[in-house]
């Protein structure tokens, strides 16, 4: 009997031990800010190429709060053929660009669920909705939810927010 006591204290001590290593996991990575956190994942290569062009890395290290919807390295390979490359050399289209995928304050999953549209720091609305169960910000799936940074929260999303822009008219 004494055996199966001590067993169980055993258990009981390396389960609390994890316990206390997966909440400090966490802690660890709320240190690190929205960019830090991107790059560590080491799937939003693309974007940190994108932000470093556009001026915006220091933008999205600072105090925020901000809710970025971060699209993947594969998000950003779904683009028709020249786009990023048309993209990378139009400075103020890419920054525009990405503006509209950064929301202002921390929009966890429980509330971007609660919206159906999100002004975003570029001044335009992304629509929201749930279909299917799958949150969609415009026509992006939301396939990660709620990464928590010191800064803000990240939602992984897998196609690029293109906004709509407007383009002046041309007089003859």
């Amino acid at each position: 009997m004494k055996l199966n006591k001590l067993f169980s204290m055993f258990v009981i001590l390396i389960l609390a031990g994890t316990l206390v290593f997966a909440d400090d996991h966490k802690k660890e990575t709320a240190k690190k800010d929205i960019v830090e956190t991107a790059v560590a994942a080491g799937s939003f290569n693309t974007l940190a190429t994108a932000l470093t062009e556009a001026g915006l890395i220091d933008a999205l290290k600072g105090d925020g709060p901000f809710t970025v919807f971060a699209p993947t390295d594969e998000a950003f390979a779904k683009l028709p053929k020249g786009t990023l490359d048309n993209l990378l050399k139009d400075k103020d289209q890419l920054k525009k660009v990405l503006l509209y995928h950064v929301v202002s304050g921390n929009v966890g999953s429980s509330d971007v669920v609660k919206l159906n549209k999100a002004e975003t720091l570029m001044g335009s609305n992304v629509m929201i909705k749930v279909d299917d169960g799958n949150v969609m910000i415009n026509n992006s799936k939301v396939v990660k939810a709620d990464i928590a940074t010191s800064n803000g929260v990240i939602h992984v999303i897998d196609t690029v927010l293109i906004p709509e822009m407007k383009t002046a008219k041309k007089s003859y």
